[in-house]
């Protein structure tokens, strides 16, 4: 289980995290929502360790990761826009990380086939289209077979074939027990995907619970209505 305690994160006079206090529960997906600016980014980065917060401590598996980094061992992350050696093949990245993480045993290849890109890995990064960066970027997140997976914006840029193979494996991870969150603007994702639900408007939580709770309490039949309702009674 991931608990956030009293989280707090402000850039100049811009609080983006306001004390923040939720529970994401182990072993379930979870979506995170929110307008732009909301703070989802921010609120991933600092469970990554890349952003330091100003108050408050985060919880994984009962121990706190201040000052620690070697939680990050049971994270697979794939960010919206992943940065990579342009000059690198494929082949030359996944040696690479795997080096870094001093990891033998890996999914890798089998992540490979699922994903398609076999023909892709003596190429170089900088020539890859955007569809075959985000299956890179995929294999990265899942090949060490973490516990906790964060996928944010996983889908874009990716065709509809890649894509609902992507969407079919979360599924699979999550049967596997693992802890997922998922952030994306694409509200069908999220019910397609997630169990729960955190709602977050300017670094404030809205709503954190079951997605069919928040559904029944705005009494719409999908979840982009009951969202875009909330945003409207934010707005008002």
């Amino acid at each position: 289980m991931i608990k956030i305690k009293g989280l707090r994160k402000r850039f100049g006079l811009l609080t983006v995290l306001d004390d923040i206090d939720l529970e994401i529960p182990a072993g379930r997906a979870t979506g995170i929502v929110g307008p732009n600016g909301s703070g989802k980014t921010t609120a991933i980065k600092t469970m990554l360790g890349l952003v330091k917060p100003n108050a408050g401590d985060i919880i994984i598996d009962g121990e706190s990761i201040k000052n620690r980094w070697d939680y990050r061992r049971k994270i697979g992350y794939m960010p919206q826009i992943a940065r990579y050696p342009e000059n690198m093949t494929v082949r030359e990245l996944f040696n690479f990380i795997k080096e870094v993480r001093n990891a033998e045993k890996t999914n890798q290849e089998e992540l490979i086939r699922y994903f398609g890109i076999e023909s892709e890995l003596d190429k170089r990064m900088r020539t890859l289209s955007g569809g075959n960066r985000q299956k890179v970027g995929a294999v990265l997140a899942m090949m060490f077979d973490p516990e906790i997976l964060i996928f944010d914006e996983p889908t874009a840029g990716l065709d509809p074939h890649a894509s609902v193979q992507f969407k079919k494996r979360v599924h699979r991870e999550k049967e596997a027990g693992k802890t997922i969150l998922l952030t994306t603007h694409i509200m069908s994702e999220i019910e397609e995907l997630a169990d729960y639900l955190i709602f977050i408007v300017e670094g404030n939580i809205r709503y954190h619970g079951p997605m069919q709770e928040l559904i029944e309490k705005q009494k719409e039949q999908r979840l982009e209505g009951a969202v875009a309702k909330m945003m409207e009674e934010e707005a008002a």
